[in-house]
């Protein structure tokens, strides 16, 4: 992937501007260790690529093998540990489609995010909580990582979780 990056002189891009940007070394330089790929709780593949598309299937907030959070936003769980939950469903994400891939740097970009917040009723702040996937996304892909994106609020999800996160990714 290369990423131009604005020459501070002139606000335009230079020749030497231009740098490989590898989504490997920004997860490093984040100091997230991607776990293991999630494995599936149903009948279901982690990831399936189609064409040049990873479809990485909806992840939940796992860490070490159990729900980082469990029932519904915000009564049962904060708007802003929700929000840490969603990049969990994230980091899980790209433990999927590393696991797919071989390596994130087969992967251009993010193309769609979906997100699911067990939500008690009349909470609106589901895109809010969101953008702990959506933000750590931008974080590792750069401008690829910007994407469009749906989020649902409902009252229950697998197994009590609090978020779960769809990503499609397009590959090389």
């Amino acid at each position: 992937m290369i990423v131009h990056r604005p020459d501070p002189d002139d606000g335009g891009i230079s020749p030497s501007a231009i740098t490989a940007f590898s989504p490997e070394q920004a997860v490093a330089n984040l100091g997230i260790v991607l776990p293991q790929a999630p494995k599936p709780v149903a009948a279901y593949v982690p990831a399936r690529r189609v064409g040049n598309l990873l479809y990485v299937s909806g992840q939940l907030p796992f860490v070490h093998g159990k729900l980082m959070t469990e029932g519904p936003v915000p009564s049962k769980v904060s708007p802003e540990r929700a929000h840490e939950a969603a990049r969990q469903c994230a980091i899980n994400a790209l433990a999927a489609a590393r696991d797919a891939m071989g390596s994130l740097d087969r992967i251009k970009g993010v193309v769609r995010v979906g997100a699911w917040v067990a939500s008690d009723d009349g909470f609106t702040a589901i895109p809010q909580v969101a953008n702990g996937a959506s933000e750590l996304l931008v974080q590792v892909f750069g401008e690829a990582g910007r994407h469009a994106r749906a989020t649902v609020g409902t009252n229950v999800l697998p197994l009590g979780a609090s978020v779960e996160v769809e990503v499609l990714f397009e590959v090389q």
